[in-house]
């Protein structure tokens, strides 16, 4: 669609000419002679760019391009001025310009600065709209679960958001630590800084120092120029540091130093740099066990453990699964090309029943690979990994009878609220209970009165 041009000038031959110049060019041109009649323009459609004389009977170009912004903040404001008032030129840019031509006015000049400010107004419009999703796709809410555990999550990540400390993100692999430090960043006070995740354990004992805090050119053979480290690229963003447990012990001091001092040395140079950035730290191992044995530092675990969130593993939170499954196959529905509703009665209380020592992830490649096999209107125990029932499942894990017991119902209770619609009546006739009995047991069991 090309893009809608407004030109106000006052004098005819330049109004003219700006608009067949324009109109060649394959923009859709409009002219004003004063401000007045631009202004009702503007408040009628949308103007991608508004090219203004600052001269102009009536109201001025200044008070053109303030209630232009007022009206259409995207609109891009170009003003025309004669070589004198260069000066008020630039009191037009301190008010929302975003340049200005300068009379007698060369064409040549005027397209292309056209054709780059439409190409800027188009990419920060992008930006923008890439921005919103991203803020979107981690914000916290959009985060699954409807569980109690997971309510104390949200709550917490609420709490931790706003602020520049430190968290500490404790839970076994798969339980979604990035997507919490995330969410973290995100709906904090650097998301529009850059959120750098890393993986500690996948960067070479070697390489270490100079991953983290950069190094200068011929600091070590194959250091052929000056590289930023993790902590500069991060610098007024947020550094996710995940699986911070494999850290070798040497480097632990320095980068407690790093956290502290808010400064680092770069490999090769004596002269620390100033850095400005928040940590969030993760692991899927008990820190205060490697701390005992020496394996972690001490100080290093108490800089990080600012604020801490542990993350419960799906086994502790089986009235979440249902929800789980049903975003997946969502999602991934679009990734293939596929229309599946759901996952029939028997699959739903076989993935119930589940262990799922790989948590959230494994889950979630259970349901892709499923979805891929899955040829009808609902997932089947067909669709399935043919050794799944082998694997243990989630009552297993529990040695006290009684807990084994509340979980199985728990589970039970929810899956027959699934197979209802989240309907209590119905429910309780399944289960064979009265309403007001589910309702307590609902209350006992810590199931969302709106589970679905």
């Amino acid at each position: 669609m090309p893009a809608k041009l407004l030109v106000i000038d006052d004098e005819k031959a330049i109004r003219e000419t700006l608009s067949e110049l324009l109109t060649e060019e394959g923009y859709v041109c409009e002219v004003a002679a004063d401000g007045e009649t631009a202004l009702q323009r503007i408040s009628q459609k949308t103007f991608d760019l508004v090219v203004s004389d600052l001269r102009l009977p009536g109201i001025q170009g200044l008070d053109v391009l303030q209630e232009t912004l007022k009206i259409s903040p995207q609109t891009v404001v170009v003003i025309i001025t004669a070589y004198a008032s260069v000066e008020t030129a630039v009191e037009a840019l301190t008010k929302g310009a975003t340049d200005y031509l300068v009379k007698p006015l060369i064409l040549d000049d005027v397209l292309f600065k056209i054709k780059h400010l439409l190409k800027y107004r188009q990419l920060a419009i992008e930006n923008q709209i890439l921005r919103q999703e991203v803020e979107e796709k981690y914000d916290f809410s959009k985060i699954i679960g409807d569980s109690r555990k997971m309510q104390d999550v949200f709550e917490l990540i609420r709490k931790m958001a706003p602020t520049n400390s430190n968290v500490l993100i404790l839970g076994e692999s798969g339980t979604g630590k990035e997507l919490v430090a995330r969410a973290l960043h995100f709906n904090g006070p650097r998301k529009a800084n850059r959120f750098l995740p890393v993986n500690c354990s996948a960067i070479s004992e070697q390489l270490v120092e100079s991953e983290f805090f950069g190094h200068k050119k011929g600091a070590f053979t194959g250091a052929i120029q000056d590289k930023n480290g993790f902590f500069k690229s991060a610098d007024k963003g947020t550094l996710f540091l995940d699986e911070i447990g494999e850290v070798p012990l040497h480097l632990q001091s320095k980068l407690l130093r790093a956290i502290q001092e808010k400064e680092i040395y770069p490999v090769g140079s004596e002269r620390p740099i100033q850095v400005d950035v928040r940590i969030i730290a993760a692991s899927n191992r008990n820190l205060e066990d490697e701390m005992t044995k020496g394996n972690f530092r001490e100080d290093l675990f108490y800089r990080l453990d600012v604020a801490e969130i542990k993350l419960p593993p799906l086994r502790e939170r089986p009235d979440d699964i249902p929800l789980l499954i049903k975003h997946f196959i969502k999602v991934h529905n679009v990734e293939l090309g596929k229309q599946v509703k759901g996952v029939d009665n028997e699959t739903m209380k076989m993935l119930l029943n589940r262990a799922w020592k790989g948590n959230i992830r494994e889950l979630e490649n259970m349901i892709e690979r499923a979805l891929i096999l899955c040829e009808s209107e609902f997932i089947s125990a067909r669709d399935l990994p043919a050794d799944f029932t082998s694997g243990k499942t989630a009552f297993e894990v529990e040695d006290d009878l009684k807990k084994a017991m509340k979980n199985y119902e728990r589970v039970h209770i929810v899956s027959s609220l699934n197979k209802a619609g989240n309907n209590k009546r119905r429910t309780a006739r399944m289960l064979g209970i009265s309403e007001s009995s589910l309702y307590r047991k609902m209350e006992e069991l810590e199931i969302p009165f709106g589970q679905q």
